[in-house]
């Protein structure tokens, strides 16, 4: 197996920034509540509950909790068969695809019929859940699923209780869960909920599982035997506020080191458009000269008497940016009239070089080329500058242990980054536009190698052998016989 090239980022932006670049954000959810905090903090939206429609009369009952995962999945199964049998409407949440087909296996054992609805059966999703309300019909679906879609229940099922929803474990976000428990109740229908757990659970294996397994070890309970507790309840709840807390600063993290790059990235897209356009491309070139001469005067001529300047750096700054000295030399640099006047003087003469090569390749012509090398020097390094802000945050986490702010280091390094991607732009702008040379089409054709005519031989073998090449001089080959009679090669004898 080959190893490939690492790939390279081209353009990146958070899920947060692309929101937060509409000038209006609003949504409407049944399960913002419980996220009120993280939308204020990062969207600056305040979540307004709305009362429902009509009054909720869905019963939410206790959490009940077994000693393992194999006594929580018997109990599933009991209370879906008591469901059945009373043709009472039952969809069953799991976390994942597999956890419902275990489930399925489980009740087709006991020869209940039942939908699977998993990403498998994705086709018929929104037809499994619309039926979940009829009478003794068994779903089964991943939390994720069937979310959106109207469950009608059938005739009779309101007497019996309505939709009765029954999760086989908490989700690590309060929302899922609510998502699932929403499913029945909707518009004042009747209905009820519970969730199925285990100390074996993800969740509760992190959070005080095994505290919570102690006790029933030591009161000898059995694995069949449920505990059903508003502490344990509110205990799982804490728990998941903690997961939903964690979660949010891994994104409140990313998104803070996404900031710093954002500002970078609305200013490089803001000069494309900018660019696009094509109205003030050569004001922006000016501008440019002017701001690249000034910083070289301020590093070269920054003494007020002019003998002192550092002629030889100015020079080798101006041949290698507009491709000629402008007919400066080291006395006349110092004749100037002081940093002001070297500025002045070369942006002057620049502007008319500049202005020379207009008229001759016409403005059209040039206002394209100065389209296209800007907007390729700008896509180019910004490619690389994204690399090495990828490089940065890498290795950035570990100044840490040097007592310092990672963050703050990586505000300061990745605008001087910046910075330095912004000056090779401009460099790179100024040296190509300065040198580039149009050819004009029917040029390009004379340049062209005209075709070489191909002679074939038809002749006899003896007419179509090449002739072997004879020399002019007399100087012996290194495999002919030695001139001194020796017998021996010449590279073996004197031409060795």
């Amino acid at each position: 197996m080959n190893i490939e090239n690492e790939n390279q980022t081209l353009a990146t932006v958070t899920f947060q920034n692309y929101f937060r670049m509409y000038n209006k954000l609003a949504g409407m959810t049944g399960t913002a509540d419980t996220e009120a905090t993280e939308f204020n903090a990062i969207y600056k939206l305040e979540v307004c509950v709305i009362p429902t429609n009509r009054s909720m009369i869905r019963q939410d009952r206790q959490d009940v909790v077994y000693k393992t995962i194999k006594a929580k999945y018997h109990a599933v199964c009991n209370e879906i068969e008591e469901m059945f049998q009373q043709k009472r409407p039952v969809l069953v949440g799991t976390i994942s695809i597999e956890k419902s087909e275990y489930l399925s296996q489980l009740l087709k054992k006991r020869g209940i019929p039942h939908d699977v609805l998993n990403a498998k059966q994705h086709e018929r999703e929104a037809e499994i859940v619309a039926q979940a309300g009829q009478p003794s019909a068994i779903t089964i679906a991943t939390n994720m699923a069937g979310r959106g879609t109207d469950i009608v229940l059938g005739p009779g099922v309101k007497e019996m209780g309505g939709l009765h929803i029954i999760g086989t474990e908490r989700h690590e976000s309060r929302r899922i869960d609510n998502q699932l428990r929403g499913r029945a109740g909707r518009q004042g229908d009747p209905g009820s909920s519970r969730f199925y757990l285990s100390l074996e659970d993800d969740l509760l294996r992190i959070f005080q599982g095994d505290k919570i397994k102690g006790y029933m070890d030591r009161f000898k309970m059995e694995e069949d035997i449920p505990i059903e507790s508003k502490l344990i309840s509110r205990a799982i709840e804490n728990a998941q506020k903690k997961v939903e807390g964690h979660n949010y600063d891994i994104r409140k993290h990313l998104l803070e080191y996404d900031d710093v790059l954002n500002k970078q990235r609305e200013v490089v897209y803001e000069l494309r458009r900018l660019i696009l356009k094509g109205e003030n491309t050569k004001a922006l070139i000016t501008d440019i000269v002017r701001e690249q001469v000034e910083s070289v005067g301020n590093a070269y001529a920054s003494t007020k008497t002019s003998t002192e300047w550092d002629t030889k750096s100015i020079l080798e700054f101006l041949a290698t940016s507009f491709d000629s000295v402008l007919g400066f030399t080291d006395d006349s640099l110092k004749l100037l009239d002081g940093r002001d006047g070297l500025i002045n003087e070369i942006c002057k003469r620049s502007q008319e070089l500049y202005d020379l090569r207009e008229k001759q390749m016409t403005p059209e012509v040039m206002r394209q080329l100065e389209q296209m090398i800007y907007l390729g020097s700008i896509d180019q390094l910004w490619k690389d500058h994204l690399l090495n802000m990828d490089h940065l945050k890498e290795g950035v986490g570990l100044r840490g242990y040097g007592q310092k702010d990672p963050l703050v280091e990586y505000k300061k390094e990745g605008f001087t980054l910046f910075k330095l991607m912004d000056d090779q732009v401009k460099m790179d702008v100024i040296t190509k536009l300065y040198r580039v040379q149009v050819t004009r089409e029917e040029e390009v054709q004379d340049l062209q190698p005209k075709e070489q005519e191909m002679h074939f031989f038809h002749g006899t073998q003896e007419e179509s052998q090449l002739q072997p090449t004879v020399r002019g001089d007399d100087k012996v080959g290194r495999n002919d016989p030695c001139p001194c009679g020796s017998g021996k090669k010449f590279k073996k004898c004197h031409g060795g």
